[in-house]
């Protein structure tokens, strides 16, 4: 196997053999000839030439290997109090069925899908049916707004939309067809048919003529087997926040998905098959679909698909009890879920109740995980704590500690080394290298790993102009950082949060970093805001854990020395209020953008991927009381 510096070296001296010999874990129906096609450079494209089905490669020929008795999806929902086991072969029969009803109803190899379902098994099975006959998922995250459940249709021309009646958020049931008849109705694109899977919590009303009942017609369907499609024909789309409000689809073409998934789970989460791997996020985000559904079904692992929330189904020991239930090896999850965990149960208490000798590691990615939060995990569970970072456009991860290869020392504040496939580089404005510890736009030589997105959907120009236009020859990331003497990353903020205090560029991660240390404070964010003298200052957000008892004068003069001590006084770090709680998306991103607008007093709208829209008003409120002090 190696040791890391050994595989990324090998990977440096001839990229192509590296991964065509990545490439021989798939099960191929024409192997590659050619690995990689540059022809159209700066766009690329891995394994054009080869043929190959997703949905056998991540199902059927593990039935026909001898394991179809394995489990492949375990469900565990704590908010309808259920657990269900669905075996390989299972799986297979279900898939296969709902592919058939899809392709009875026209929907052919190239046509799109939309699916638009809560964290159930159903939601993995439609993905897969689509990638059996060679349609173009594109899931929109559960219950996500009718407007841009409309703009996502209009622009992906789905021939048919999977749906579900309803998902449940925590105690909340959120009827989704409403939703759903609400968008069609706004959308120019009409699908042919919608395919509604009846929860009992709340069903749905039916539209005569486009809307069938998911359980009649697969109990009836003809099964069909898999369609062979390219390796450069897409598998999904993904659609991502853009900053023009119209969201970019994100591309994934079939083969180099394949590729480098497979390759991922063996050596950075060092998982085999048989082994119980859960991703504790959506469907409807990257991780969904790169690390609940495709890597660890391709890897033969058992999914673990996650109906639930960190706390409050029914406590903070919820994803501890989980783990020792169903045996799980690894755990990945956003920060601001262990954030939430240890706010609640500061002391983890709860982890003491459940038995983790199974696990093997905790992975954290979404965004920046601070510190004080990995050591916290550390500390409590006892186990390494992965930081590895990661964007919706890559699909895995460019900077990571592979435990498959070698375990590296962790630096908390770093995701490690980059990945086989990433040169990354630190560059200034002027896209000049930068030296170590310096803070630039981190950007990636050309061309990227396979598995990651070649263009966007019907978007080749905006494509361009979106990564590739800014430092000629790099995939700019949009995210500001350092590496440091020993080559590890360090991800500061998304570019946008590098901020100009009276000419110096600071980064709004390092103050968040410092505020994370105190020992009251459970999450936090910092952003600029307009200074008539300094361009602009750093106001801190600061949420207090369970139990802290202080004043938010106290809280104050400890944070603004505390900044002061660490960074120094050049970060005129004068202001933080406390608050109950941080507004994010659903997938646990601060909105910091929408933050500073409301803080500037320039025009914002209430973001329609928002978890609580209240949070929102709440802080509105609390930056006006301020009196605007920075302005």
């Amino acid at each position: 196997m190696g040791t890391y510096a050994e595989t990324y070296s090998a990977w440096k001296a001839d990229p192509e053999a590296f991964w065509a010999e990545a490439a021989q874990a798939v099960d191929w129906e024409r192997a590659p000839q050619k690995v990689l096609d540059g022809s159209n450079a700066p766009g690329y494209s891995w394994f054009a030439d080869a043929e190959a089905n997703t949905c056998h490669n991540a199902v059927d020929r593990h039935v026909e290997a001898g394991r179809g008795d394995q489990a492949a999806i375990i469900h565990d929902s704590p908010v309808t109090n259920s657990k269900t086991t669905i075996t390989y072969a299972e799986l297979q029969d279900r898939v296969a069925r709902l592919a058939g009803v899809l392709a009875a109803r026209g929907v052919i190899k190239g046509d799109r899908v939309v699916i638009y379902m809560p964290m159930i098994p159903e939601a993995l099975e439609a993905m897969l049916a689509c990638a059996r006959i060679g349609a173009i998922h594109s899931v929109v995250f559960g219950g996500f707004a009718a407007h841009e459940l409309a703009v996502r249709i209009n622009d992906a021309t789905p021939k048919a939309i999977l749906s579900a009646s309803c998902g449940i958020e925590g105690k909340r049931i959120i009827a989704y067809k409403p939703l759903l008849d609400e968008a069609i109705k706004q959308s120019d694109h009409k699908p042919e048919v919608c395919l509604i899977l009846q929860r009992p919590q709340a069903e749905a009303a039916m539209t005569q003529g486009r809307d069938l009942d998911w359980a009649e017609v697969t109990a009836v369907a003809v099964p069909v087997g898999c369609t062979v499609v390219g390796g450069a024909d897409p598998l999904y789309i993904l659609y991502t926040s853009g900053t023009t409000g119209q969201p970019k689809g994100v591309v994934r073409h079939t083969g180099g998905h394949m590729v480098a998934l497979l390759w991922t789970m063996k050596n950075l989460y060092n998982v085999r098959a048989g082994d119980v791997f859960w991703a504790a996020s959506d469907v409807g985000w990257v991780v969904g679909h790169s690390y609940i559904c495709y890597g660890p079904l391709l890897a033969g692992c058992t999914t673990l698909v996650f109906e639930g929330k960190p706390v409050g189904t029914p406590d903070p020991g919820t994803f501890w009890r989980v783990i020792e239930e169903h045996d799980v090896k690894v755990l990945f999850t956003a920060p601001t879920a262990l954030r939430a965990i240890k706010r609640e149960d500061p002391e983890a208490t709860h982890v003491a109740r459940y038995d983790l000798s199974r696990l093997q590691a905790l992975f954290l990615a979404g965004e920046r995980a601070d510190p004080d939060t990995i050591k916290w995990a550390q500390t409590h569970l006892q186990k390494p704590v992965i930081d590895h970072w990661w964007q919706t456009e890559t699909g895995w991860a460019i900077a990571a500690n592979p435990l498959g290869i070698e375990q590296l020392p962790i630096k908390p504040g770093s995701p490690a080394l980059p990945m086989p496939g990433y040169d990354i580089e630190i560059l200034d404005d002027a896209g000049h290298p930068v030296g170590p510890g310096t803070l630039g736009a981190i950007a990636i030589r050309l061309p990227l790993p396979p598995g990651t997105l070649p263009t966007l959907w019907n978007a080749e120009d905006r494509f361009r102009k979106s990564y590739l236009h800014a430092f000629p020859g790099y995939y700019e990331t949009g995210d500001a950082g350092m590496i440091d003497e020993d080559g590890y990353v360090y991800i500061m903020a998304r570019t946008d949060d590098v901020i100009n205090v009276a000419g110096h560029r600071l980064s709004t991660g390092a103050m968040e970093e410092v505020l994370a240390s105190h020992p009251d404070i459970a999450e936090c964010a910092v952003i600029g805001i307009g200074d008539a003298l300094k361009g602009q200052s750093p106001l801190g957000l600061v949420c207090l854990n369970a139990g802290a008892d202080r004043t938010e004068e106290d809280i104050q003069s400890e944070c603004v020395k505390l900044v002061r001590q660490e960074i120094g006084p050049v970060a005129a770090f004068k202001h933080c209020i406390v608050i109950d709680a941080l507004p994010k998306t659903r997938s646990g991103k601060i909105l910091r953008g929408t933050m500073v607008a409301i803080a500037d007093g320039t025009d914002w709208k209430m973001p329609a991927t928002i978890d609580d829209p209240t949070v929102l008003d709440a802080i509105a409120d609390r930056i006006a009381g301020l009196g605007h002090p920075t302005a």
